[in-house]
């Protein structure tokens, strides 16, 4: 570890506090429906999309029928990335598909990501330079990428508003909320961020791939029908000699800042922001944590100042930032630390070499950038990767691990973080009112059975779904078949797969063929799963909370304002995670770590 690796740590932290009021400000007027700057060119785009399709913005919802609108978008939407997806070998090449590709197949590869796309998870069973023509990329990614990320901001404000309301059996409009949240939190941001990242080198064309003479031809594996390499009738690799690259390019900057902005994480390449195409820099490399952070930091503050209480806000936000150092330093020390069955290698980083374990990274980031890259997408539902997740140490690859299965509310995703993370206050404020043997309550309101019951819900099937699926595959040839290594290591892969998969987050630890039948059509399911049976019962907490009568706090409130409270807060979040885990860890990457350090590698 190094003095500038943490100052730039430091620094990114700086930027999230510095932005989290002022977004959190703009972010409460938009919803609060006060004038904006950016009000007179969007407000007649507004009404022109309402007058369009026949929506009533003056028209509140119950939580039901909040919920049943959201539900009914997120279906249609997703069948119609499915259409999309099959029909493309009949889109012309003329209309942005020079390279002719056909129709994604299997057709549960295409039915995985159109359940991955449309619950902002992202998932890619595919190499999105060899499988997506610029139609599908545009057209059919990009727009999920905007809805999916607004349904999220749409469902935080919603559930905000019923914490605000009094004896109000209204949550809001789920249709207004979600275009206001395209138009002014997502669109403007992702215009001038696109142009910034194409003033780093980042691509942006339409043109057809390149085609170029290598210098030295070289000999790589051939690849049988399995997707493994394939061996002749002597025992040894069939070789193939590959004389061209194919320099593939694309509309890749539009698709790269909505895809940071708006928590997604699904690249136009296979590598991610790994490839140099979409992250050529340390500053762009910088814009794409940042924006990974900023919308769902600037929620932090918006939950105070709707509620009326911002000193709550920055509780919250002081927790998540507690959680998201605690995170960091143990991926940077894990990494900088090296792999201790290297002997007699130099490990240590100096002025003229990175140091420490710099498998599956790129130098240009190094082991500061990429342990802080890998911590902030998996903190947050984000799935953009900088750095091979597989290849970190076990201890530095269980932190992106453990991110998730904290419910990715250490900022979060853009609205997913914030309303995961009002499901831990619930559960904190109801165990602190037990603590003082009083009827629980939180910023006015009580806290009841019901509410605990959904927060609950909501608790329980997110691990029920990880560890179901993870045990399934675990036993079961069809999904043993498709780890490329034995031991912990192989099943911290498939662990990593559906926790990623349920936790709507969507990156991948590496190492596993995702691309059969059983993974994408369990993956598939285990997005939806994790989206969905999650959002129905915080929207019946929401709808509680908006009917019940204002409270006055009293001596015996517990105060959620204070230090004491993030502790508390982060207290809950840590146990609740480490009972329903830590078992599946003990097995996955701790065993690994341990067994590393006696010697033995997978």
């Amino acid at each position: 570890m190094t003095l500038n690796g943490w100052l730039q740590i430091a620094f990114f932290l700086f930027l999230i506090l510095a932005v989290t009021k002022p977004l959190g400000v703009f972010i409460t007027r938009v919803f609060s429906r006060e004038k904006t700057f950016l009000d007179p060119v969007l407000r007649p785009l507004e009404k022109l999309i309402y007058r369009t399709t026949g929506v009533n913005e003056e028209h509140e919802m119950a939580w039901t029928e909040y919920a049943v609108a959201m539900l009914l978008f997120s279906l249609v939407s997703m069948l119609l990335l499915y259409f999309i997806q099959r029909v493309q070998g009949f889109i012309p090449p003329s209309l942005f598909n020079p390279q002719k590709f056909g129709a994604v197949n299997p057709p549960h590869l295409a039915w995985n990501t159109a359940a991955s796309f449309t619950t902002n998870t992202n998932w890619q069973a595919y190499s999105g330079e060899t499988t997506m023509s610029y139609f599908t990329q545009m057209v059919g990614l990009a727009y999920h990428n905007f809805v999916s990320a607004a349904t999220g901001i749409a469902l935080a404000i919603a559930f905000i508003r019923g914490i605000a309301r009094r004896q109000m059996k209204t949550i809001g409009n789920f249709w207004v909320d979600m275009v206001r949240a395209s138009l002014w939190v997502l669109l403007p941001f992702c215009i001038v961020g696109a142009l910034v990242l194409v003033s780093q080198g980042v691509v942006q064309n339409l043109r057809p791939y390149d085609t170029v003479k290598i210098v030295e031809p070289q000999q790589v594996p051939h690849l049988g029908a399995d997707g493994k390499p394939a061996v002749g009738a002597d025992g040894k690799p069939v070789m193939d000699t590959v004389t061209e690259q194919t320099i593939a390019q694309g509309p890749v900057a539009s698709q790269e800042f909505i895809k940071e902005w708006g928590t997604n994480g699904g690249g136009f390449f296979n590598a991610n922001s790994a490839h140099p195409f979409e992250n050529p820099t340390p500053l762009t490399n910088l814009i794409q944590m940042f924006g990974i952070f900023a919308v769902s930091a600037g929620l932090t503050y918006t939950l105070g100042r709707m509620t009326g209480s911002p000193r709550h806000g920055w509780a919250v936000w002081g927790a998540m930032a507690v959680l998201f150092l605690a995170g960091v330093m143990v991926a940077y020390w894990a990494e900088a630390a090296g792999n201790p069955l290297l002997h007699g290698v130099n490990q240590q980083a100096s002025a003229l070499q990175p140091g420490g374990n710099m498998e599956g990274k790129e130098v240009r980031f190094g082991i500061a950038n990429s342990a802080l890259f890998a911590t902030v997408t998996t903190d947050a539902s984000c799935g953009a990767i900088n750095s091979w997740h597989d290849s970190f140490t076990p201890l530095g690859g269980m932190v992106p691990l453990v991110n998730i299965m904290l419910s990715e509310v250490i900022f979060g995703g853009v609205g997913a973080g914030m309303y995961g993370m009002l499901i831990y206050v619930v559960l904190t404020v109801f165990i602190a009112g037990l603590m003082v043997g009083r009827t629980p309550e939180y910023l006015g309101k009580k806290i009841e059975g019901y509410e605990v019951k959904m927060a609950m819900l909501v608790a329980l099937i997110f691990p029920l779904i990880i560890l179901a699926l993870t045990a399934i595959s675990s036993v079961k040839p069809f999904g043993t078949w498709a780890i490329a290594n034995a031991g912990p290591h192989g099943l911290s892969e498939i662990l990593y797969a559906f926790t990623s998969a349920t936790g709507n987050n969507g990156s991948a630890f590496g190492g596993l063929n995702a691309n059969t039948a059983w993974y994408n059509i369990s993956i598939g399911f285990a997005t939806l799963g994790g989206r969905f049976l999650m959002i129905i019962p915080m929207l019946a907490i929401a709808g509680s909370l908006a009917e019940k009568k204002y409270v006055p706090p009293s001596v015996g409130t517990f105060p959620v304002t204070t230090p004491l409270f993030s502790v508390l807060l982060i207290g809950v979040i840590l146990i609740l995670g480490a009972l329903t885990f830590f078992p599946a860890l003990s097995l996955g990457p701790i065993l690994e770590h341990l067994l590393m350090n006696a010697g033995k590698a997978f």
